[in-house]
């Protein structure tokens, strides 16, 4: 294993809640991700159903977890399937989990294997009266026209028990994954731990007519080194202009004398994630324009990052965060105080230059699962990112930390991330 289980008493916790808020006599279903291929026979890296590792710890391909609370016998109330291994599966791909290392990590009692998973199922399903079924819910941007391991299960159960009633896991799962544990807290900081590394080897690397990548190969050098699984999202290194593209990540072009590099990078380290934006020079010294910008989106998080505190309602926090980026656009010379005022309310001007939300939840999922008209609570982590883009000047610059929201206000996760402009100069110049 590249990262430390969590206990199992973690996952133990997690299917009790989950099973609190099951409808009575139901059954739940969940299963691993595919394996998606590249070509000819190459495989990506496999990441695993984040809903599925919640209520399990299992990081593993062919894996499914059944949930029964209500099962006459007691030995169906907890089941997991798992790939069988043997001799020519270690042969060319290495050991797989045992039953008696996925009961271990997960604190399941009862392990089966896959193949078995269809006649165990039959065998109880009648005496159930619904299934809930996993489904991602976030918004299909990028798998509107995939179907995942999950749409299978729900059109196979449905073909084979057409008449009993079905629920959403996913439902459940969103509302008792966005408060975390302090075990998935500590991954959380593990993760951005990494990230503050990466940081400093990229601060010790970069200068005039240095290739973007080479920039990421330092993140990538610093993640793995520390046992991360991956990035917790392709990493956007953009100088220049490039900056002013929200998602620009081919990181390849020339870091020239005078840019200024927004890197937006993240490490995914026990399937648990960080999300973190930091801007630098790349001669070592921010030109005077780039100081006013920086420091202006510097002040939006300083005074943002305030209000992410129990009780507040996220759409009232991107309002006031709006405000400070909108004032801020006038201040650095940007906006028209005159315009501003008589603007039309539904087309604010700061659009042309900040169009993004601020905050979003961070765990399992660098955007994680989570209702935003639900009140911040203590437990949760969120990201705080303001920005402004200037496409005409070349300039963009975001700064992003992650918060632990706590009863007085939050904790700054991030906080070991240099991100002070004289600091950030110090050390690219030492």
């Amino acid at each position: 294993m590249r990262y430390e289980n969590l206990p199992n008493t973690v996952f133990k916790q997690n299917r009790n809640n989950f099973a609190s808020k099951t409808l009575e006599n139901t059954i739940t279903i969940l299963t691993s991700n595919d394996i998606m291929h590249t070509n000819a026979d190459d495989v990506m890296g496999f990441a695993q159903n984040n809903d599925l590792f919640y209520l399990s710890g299992i990081d593993q391909e062919e894996t499914i977890l059944v949930l029964y609370p209500d099962a006459y016998k007691p030995e169906n109330r907890e089941i997991l399937f798992i790939k069988e291994t043997n001799e020519h599966i270690k042969i060319w791909d290495g050991e797989k989990l045992t039953k008696e290392e996925a009961g271990q990590i997960s604190g399941v009692q009862r392990i089966e294997w896959i193949h078995d998973f269809e006649k165990i199922l039959q065998l109880m399903a009648f005496e159930a009266d619904g299934f809930y079924l996993g489904h991602n819910e976030h918004i299909k941007r990028i798998t509107h026209n995939k179907q995942t391991q999950q749409d299978r299960m729900i059109n196979w159960c449905k073909e084979k028990y057409p008449l009993h009633q079905y629920h959403r896991a996913a439902k459940i799962t969103r509302a008792l994954r966005p408060v975390k544990s302090s075990e998935e807290i500590a991954q959380i900081q593990k993760a951005a731990d990494i990230s503050i590394e990466g940081f400093y080897r990229v601060l010790k690397a970069v200068k005039p007519n240095c290739k973007e990548y080479e920039l990421e190969a330092e993140l990538t050098y610093a993640l793995l080194k520390n046992g991360g699984t991956r990035h917790a999202f392709k990493p956007i290194v953009a100088s220049g202009k490039n900056a002013c593209a929200l998602h620009y990540n081919t990181n390849d072009n020339t870091c020239r004398d005078g840019d200024m590099i927004l890197l937006d990078f993240g490490v995914c380290y026990g399937n648990y994630n960080s999300d973190t934006t930091r801007c630098i020079p790349v001669n070592g010294t921010f030109s005077d324009r780039q100081k006013e910008v920086y420091a202006a989106v510097l002040y939006c998080l300083k005074e943002g990052s305030k209000l992410l505190k129990p009780g507040v309602i996220p759409a009232d926090y991107e309002k006031q965060m709006a405000g400070l980026v909108e004032d801020q656009l006038i201040k650095i010379g940007v906006l028209d105080a005159s315009e501003v005022a008589a603007q039309n309310p539904d087309k604010p001007l700061y659009k042309k230059y900040f169009m993004h939300g601020t905050a979003h939840h961070l765990g399992l999922d660098v955007h994680d699962v989570g209702l935003y008209s639900r009140p911040l609570e203590t437990g949760m982590v969120l990201t705080c990112e303001p920005g402004i883009y200037i496409p005409e000047e070349g300039i963009g610059c975001r700064l992003e930390n992650d918060y632990l929201i706590t009863e007085t206000g939050n904790i700054n996760l991030t906080q070991a991330m240099p991100i002070e402009i004289e600091e950030i100069e110090k050390l690219m110049t030492a």
